[in-house]
């Protein structure tokens, strides 16, 4: 659940660690699923027999489904009162680093980065986070994700 702040302080949560999401398991699927949405039916995704005869070993989530993933850690996030909604502006920084395989489990970290107000009523939010995997020494994934919050007096 988001802790709600007077818009105020929220700066002051700048460097801000936020507590990691719970552990979430990337199935076959759930990688299913995401490439029949995005039509990305690579067959690295989707065919475990023939993803096993390469150097991955089995199958592999779409980078853009681990960075799909990302929201799940904003209600760990603090967010300010009055903000009638907020909104996903971007990301920048997006770096693949880790092939997420099949069955393994991911959790998404987070850093408040920055907070710039465009006025007295704006502002983004700017995040760092990084997706781990399970029991894995290399990062999945880092992204800034910059969110727009608009607020009401």
């Amino acid at each position: 659940m988001n802790k709600i702040v007077p818009k105020d302080e929220l700066v002051n949560f700048i460097g801000t660690k936020v507590e990691p999401t719970a552990w979430y398991e990337v199935t076959q699927e759930r990688i299913n699923e995401f490439a029949h949405c995005t039509g990305d039916n690579y067959f690295m995704h989707v065919d475990p027999e023939k993803a096993k005869k390469t150097d991955m070993g089995g199958t592999i989530a779409h980078g853009l489904l681990t960075l799909g993933l990302t929201p799940y850690i904003m209600a760990n996030f603090p967010i300010p009162e009055n903000m009638p909604h907020g909104f996903n502006y971007g990301y920048d920084k997006v770096r693949f680093l880790a092939p997420v395989h099949t069955g393994k489990r991911v959790r998404i970290h987070g850093e408040v980065k920055d907070v710039i107000w465009k006025d007295e009523h704006n502002c983004k939010f700017i995040t760092a986070l990084t997706v781990e995997i399970e029991g894995e020494e290399k990062p999945a994934l880092y992204a800034e994700w910059i969110l727009y919050y608009e607020t009401e007096a």
